[in-house]
């Protein structure tokens, strides 16, 4: 390679740096996998995956799993299948706030921002793809998976309904960034 030739290439990368560190797509297993006892990690997996896949495709940075949000989103989950409720406030007037600072993701009064997306459904409705379908058909949850702020996700899954704690699944998704 000649000096001229090396020199146009380091140029480039200078003026183009987006495209030397571009990554490839990302692309998401078992997307259309039915939630059973057996598969649930494998669901969570699916579900972060395809909010990284949507978030890339809009230019935005991928969230990183959390292990204090995914605590708060499955108290939830739990909770609406077995008390039979589906809301972001529990019967009892407990928010998805006072959730998410119960599980120590962060403190009352620090500097942070959270948000949460809840779904359940039956048959193809119930797959990691059937939920975010859902999800970007609906503009606040679409808002929630697409807002820039957020850094980080907790994916809490409950095997069966609010209506039927023998068939499909709930999940609770719970966003956040924290300073």
């Amino acid at each position: 390679m000649s000096a001229r030739t090396l020199a146009a290439a380091v140029a480039a990368l200078l003026i183009f740096p987006a495209a030397a560190h571009a990554s490839a797509p990302i692309t998401c297993s078992n997307t259309d996998l039915m939630p059973a006892a057996d598969n649930v990690e494998q669901i969570r997996d699916a579900v972060l995956c395809l909010h990284n896949q949507i978030r890339q495709q809009h230019n935005l940075p991928r969230l990183a799993e959390n292990s204090k949000l995914q605590k708060a989103g499955t108290t939830h989950s739990n909770e609406m299948v077995d008390e039979g409720y589906f809301d972001h406030t529990a019967p009892d007037g407990t928010t998805f706030v006072d959730r998410i600072l119960g599980a120590r993701y962060a403190k009352r009064n620090g500097d942070w921002t959270i948000g949460e997306n809840l779904a359940w459904g039956t048959g193809d409705m119930s797959t990691p793809a059937g939920v975010m379908q859902a999800w970007m058909n609906s503009s606040g949850h679409k808002a929630n998976i697409l807002k820039r702020s957020y850094k980080e996700l907790g994916i809490g899954i409950r095997l069966g309904t609010p209506s039927d704690a023998g068939v499909g699944v709930t999940i609770s998704a719970e966003f956040g960034a924290k300073s």
